[in-house]
């Protein structure tokens, strides 16, 4: 079956414009923090924020997923957009912390914006053409990465706020871009008929998805997928301060190289492994390579190399761009489209859990050991490998 393709293509570019709002803002948030409270305690406030968007996302993603399915997608997507405006409007507003908390809890009730857009993809793609398009969108997110920084820098430099109003604005241009250009991608005939109460039961989400046949044990290996990257995201720059004594501008470089990585591997390499390979062999490679990254890290702990640092970011990325577009894809097939937003949302929700948890857990194994730290992604990673080979079951599950 073919589809058109132009709602994708539009798609990519609110994808685009979100991506740098949001990449303009990271640089500041700690500064905007330290107008608040002492420099002592602004990782304090930071991890609460943090905390505060990741746990209201994790109750209100599976319940906008599956208001999704109901109603449509176009709606929660310009909803979920204009609740992350507001969000940022508050922060340039500020005055007190409170608003601050404010602004990430009606951002964080609001983010379903990326289980949407996956629900979307899968609504308008062919099962072959779906994880290419989901290696799109990480594509498009990486290209934000890239000059955003460097942009909200050059913006905060003027006044703390602006970067946040013009996040802002550009959160709300993409609500615009949906309700005026976006075609709705799930037809009346195909949604889901009824909501109840129990539709706003998160957990009632949870036991629905995790009871189909199959989905919980692609789930457990997202999860631990997540685990093992999360160490890497949330503390890969604090090792290389504190391990390697490195700069902001030497970690700045650095990081310019995971965005060029993100681009390359999910919008060149995935699409033309896609065409020779089956999607679960690229990801069981993706796995090994996220794997190989992370030991290279732990290997960084003992051997001071910055060849060694640099091969283990490029090993992880790759890894990251490899598996995510193909787990996600497989994702998908495993309901129709009156369930995918509810999947999708209930898979957005259990990353927001990791968001939760490996800050808090690995920032207690970190306090003791860095080696540990990676040691323990390591084996998530090894693990989800194991599992995802799936040679033990022999299931259905793992023959695509």
């Amino acid at each position: 079956m073919k589809h058109n393709k132009i709602p994708l293509y539009i798609l990519l570019a609110i994808v685009l414009l979100n991506s740098i709002g949001f990449s303009i803002v990271l640089p500041l948030l700690p500064f905007l923090v330290g107008k608040y409270l002492p420099g002592q305690q602004v990782v304090v406030g930071m991890s609460t924020l943090l905390s505060i968007y990741a746990a209201s996302t994790f109750f209100a993603a599976p319940v906008l997923g599956a208001l999704s399915d109901r109603y449509g997608r176009k709606i929660i997507l310009i909803i979920s957009l204009l609740g992350s405006a507001v969000g940022f409007v508050l922060f340039g507003i500020g005055g007190s912390l409170w608003v601050l908390f404010l602004g990430r809890l009606i951002d964080g009730l609001t983010a379903g914006n990326i289980s949407t857009i996956f629900s979307y993809i899968s609504d308008t793609t062919d099962p072959k053409e779906r994880t290419k398009w989901f290696g799109y969108v990480g594509s498009v997110m990486g290209i934000g990465k890239i000059g955003g920084p460097a942009l909200g820098g050059l913006l905060g430099s003027i006044s703390i706020a602006l970067p946040f109003y013009i996040t802002a604005f550009l959160i709300f241009v993409s609500a615009l871009l949906v309700h005026f250009l976006l075609p709705e991608s799930l037809p009346s005939y195909k949604r889901t008929q009824h909501v109840s109460l129990n539709s706003f039961n998160v957990f009632s989400h949870f036991n629905n998805i995790f009871s189909m046949k199959g989905v919980a044990i692609l789930l457990g290996i997202g999860i631990l997928f997540y685990m093992g990257l999360g160490v890497f995201q949330f503390n890969f720059t604090l090792f290389l301060k504190d391990v390697y004594l490195w700069t902001p501008t030497l970690i700045g470089s650095l990081l310019t190289l995971v965005g060029v990585c993100e681009i390359l591997v999910r919008a060149v390499l995935l699409p033309r492994l896609l065409i020779r390979f089956p999607p679960k062999q690229i990801g069981i490679w993706g796995l090994l390579l996220l794997g190989a990254g992370l030991a290279l890290i732990l290997s960084g702990v003992y051997v001071h190399a910055v060849i060694l640092i640099s091969l283990a970011v490029v090993f992880i990325i790759s890894g990251e761009g490899l598996f995510e577009p193909t787990y996600t894809g497989r994702l998908s097939e495993t309901v129709d489209e009156t369930q995918q937003g509810k999947l999708q949302g209930v898979n957005q929700s259990l990353q927001s859990l990791t968001n939760i948890l490996v800050p808090l857990g690995g920032g207690v194994i970190y306090y003791y050991s860095a080696g540990w730290l990676y040691a323990t992604a390591t084996a998530f990673i090894l693990s989800a490998i194991f599992i995802y080979t799936g040679r033990q079951a022999g299931s259905r599950l793992y023959r695509w």
